[in-house]
C-alpha cells in the first residue's frame, strides 16, 4: 500500500522538457475552484502540501507531487475562468504536450463541482477523455453538502452520461479519502 501521507512538492512545469517522467502518474483535471487542490492536501493529509487559492484559476502550470516515492501526483491548472492573464489556447497546448505519448500516465481524475448540474463543457471534456488510451475516473467533489435527493440525482445523472467510473468525494469524509487513495493503489499497483 501506498503511504500518501508521504508526499513533497517536486516542481512546477509549462515545458515538455520540464514533464517528469521517472514514475508513474496520475493526472488531476477540472475546472477552477472545483477543488483540486483541497483533494489533493486531504489525501496527503497534509494541509498545505498544495496551495489553495480564494481566487479561482490561480494554478497556471502543472503541478508534481511524489507520493511515497512511487508516483506523481500531477495537478493540471484549473480551466475555465481566469482572472489571471493566461489564454485558453496556452492551458489546451500545455495539456496536449502532456498528454502527447505520456507512457508513465495512469489515470486521469476530471473533478466535478457536485453541487452543480454537469455543464455541456464538463461533458464534451468527458468524451474527450474517452477518446484517450488512458483510464479515467471522475471524482464528484463536494459530496458533503448535498442531501440525499441530490446524491440520487447525480447518480441519475451519471447513468444518463453513461459514466460507469465515478466517486464521490469530500475532504470532511474519511472514508471517501480512503476511498480514493484506494482506487489510486489499484492503478498504480497493477
Amino acid at each position: 500500500m501506498i503511504n500518501f501521507n508521504n508526499a513533497e512538492f517536486v516542481i512546477s512545469s509549462s515545458s515538455t522538457s520540464e514533464h517528469l517522467y521517472d514514475y508513474p502518474q496520475v493526472l488531476f483535471i477540472g475546472k477552477s475552484n472545483v477543488g483540486k487542490s483541497s483533494l489533493i492536501n486531504a489525501l496527503t493529509n497534509r494541509k498545505n502540501l498544495a496551495y489553495v487559492s480564494q481566487t479561482p484559476g490561480h494554478t497556471t502550470l502543472i503541478n508534481y507531487y511524489l507520493i511515497d516515492k512511487t508516483f506523481y501526483l500531477v495537478d493540471a491548472p484549473g480551466f475555465g475562468y481566469r482572472r489571471i492573464a493566461y489564454s485558453q489556447d496556452d492551458f489546451e497546448m500545455m495539456m496536449q504536450r502532456y498528454l502527447t505519448n505520456h507512457k508513465e500516465l495512469r489515470l486521469i481524475c476530471y473533478l466535478i463541482d457536485s453541487r452543480r448540474d454537469i455543464a455541456s463543457d464538463e461533458l464534451e471534456t468527458i468524451n474527450f477523455l474517452q477518446s484517450l488510451p488512458y483510464p479515467y475516473l471522475i471524482i464528484f467533489t463536494k459530496s458533503d453538502k448535498l442531501k440525499q435527493s441530490e446524491l440520487a440525482k447525480i447518480k441519475k445523472e451519471a447513468e444518463q452520461n453513461q459514466i460507469k467510473d465515478y466517486l464521490l468525494f469530500s475532504v470532511n469524509n474519511r472514508k471517501q479519502i480512503n476511498s480514493l487513495q484506494e482506487r489510486l493503489n489499484e492503478y498504480i499497483l497493477k
